[in-house]
């Protein structure tokens, strides 16, 4: 087939941008390394792979930034979201998915379109025609220096890290039971593993003591993204840190007393079939025997089995508001664009909604036709503007779409009414940007 655009990377952002420019009726060539080389965080070559949680966070679109992105991609045709809510297991008011049944439908969707053709190969060079660039955080060697030598950056970077998975069977029920915080969802969207005070000291004293995987040269001055920060680090920041962030027990009545225990440890569905279940919060780089022999000590998991431990995985990030346009192109080479966690956007959805702008951009552009923006009023529109020039290059981090990247309200109103306002203005805003 011959193309109009190359796209580079199969993850959420590239399988995102590929079906809006294909349904658009452009003509996309799709390359993705996976399946002829991986990568140290992937397990398989399917598209839009979820490497780390398989949760897209809260679906809340009146109350949660998130959410609201949710549903204007919802609104604009996302096949992320489409396959997202297909797959989707019991999270509380989260959106969680069985990640293979997932990943799945999304490669089944991209290979199936007239206009879109999958290759797998490894790209080194940037392309010289209309492109795409969605590679994510871990962007193969040969193209990362082709960029750097294009805009003359060296790329930030991040360490991110993978949370336990472990088999539902092995799970003590006598010492766990199943309970959302505050009784959100079904009652049965999560399994909590309750601690005593002496039994989460010693766990904490465990955490800090346990043998920790080694850095690379290259790696050692790199800093973490605080919104995935491993459990141990968490845990040497103080004794009560991971009670007050992933191991909180608020809200949470433990049934053999009635009472909220000292700290809990979270799971939550991770297939469609409950048969796994991942450690909510508990990304780790604890070195593969220790996760076992420390993980073992929570109440409830003394006999688990994991279907896949913790890991740790460098990520890169260009430095967007310096490198970019409004409309994610490369100043320095216009013909490219760049979507998904490369930009520094942070999680799965952000990923996907930046590869579904890039995509709109794209088309429009091949086209003949401009595409303005989304308002900054919309979820699509705070996120782009922080990554394209809400921040300054300097001081740019990773980021997640929240309520702060939104401009201010025009009204005075109550703190408890601020997100309803902004999601109903972010609505009508959109509505007007889509027609």
């Amino acid at each position: 087939m011959t193309y109009q655009i190359h796209i580079i990377g199969g993850g959420l952002a590239g399988s995102e941008a590929a079906w809006q420019l294909a349904e658009a009726g452009v003509r996309v060539r799709l390359s993705e390394m996976r399946g002829v080389e991986g990568t140290p965080a992937h397990h398989t070559d399917l598209l839009a792979e979820l490497v780390c949680s398989n949760s897209f966070r809260s679906d809340d679109p009146e109350h949660n930034a998130v959410g609201l992105l949710h549903a204007e991609m919802r609104k604009l045709g996302s096949v992320i979201l489409r396959c997202a809510d297909a797959h989707r297991v019991p999270a509380g008011s989260a959106l969680a998915v069985d990640r293979e049944g997932f990943a799945v439908a999304v490669t089944q969707a991209i290979e199936s379109h007239p206009n879109i053709e999958l290759v797998r190969e490894r790209i080194d060079a940037l392309p010289e025609g209309h492109a795409i660039i969605a590679t994510g955080p871990l962007t193969a060697a040969g193209l990362a220096e082709a960029i750097r030598s294009e805009t003359g950056e060296e790329a930030l970077a991040f360490f991110d890290a993978i949370a336990p998975i472990v088999h539902r069977e092995l799970i003590d029920m006598d010492l766990a039971w199943f309970q959302s915080r505050w009784n959100k969802g079904d009652g049965h969207d999560y399994i909590n593993c309750p601690m005593s005070k002496d039994e989460y000291l010693a766990f904490h004293a465990a955490l800090l003591a346990g043998e920790k995987g080694e850095f690379r040269e290259w790696e050692r001055d790199t800093p973490y993204f605080e919104g995935c920060m491993p459990i141990e680090v968490m845990a040497e920041r103080g004794v009560d840190t991971l009670r007050y962030g992933p191991m909180k027990p608020v809200g949470l009545d433990d049934p053999r007393t009635g009472r909220w225990p000292y700290a809990v440890v979270q799971l939550r569905q991770d297939n469609a079939l409950g048969t796994l279940w991942n450690m909510v919060g508990f990304q780790t780089k604890l070195k593969h025997a220790e996760q076992v022999r420390v993980f073992r000590t929570i109440p409830g998991l003394q006999n688990a089995e994991f279907a896949r431990l913790g890991g740790l995985h460098r990520n890169t990030f260009i430095q967007s508001p310096k490198l970019l346009d409004g409309t994610l192109r490369l100043r320095a080479r216009p013909n490219i664009r760049f979507a998904g966690q490369i930009t520094g956007c942070e999680g799965y959805v952000e990923s996907a909604a930046i590869g579904l702008l890039a995509g709109r951009f794209a088309a429009a552009e091949l086209a003949g036709t401009t595409l303005a923006p989304p308002p900054p009023e919309t979820a699509l529109g705070a996120l782009l503007g922080h990554i394209t020039g809400g921040a300054t290059a300097e001081t740019y981090q990773p980021m997640n779409v929240n309520f702060g990247l939104f401009p201010p309200l025009d009204v005075r109103s109550k703190k408890a009414d601020r997100k309803g306002l902004m999601a109903a203005r972010a609505r009508e805003a959109l509505a007007t940007w889509a027609a």
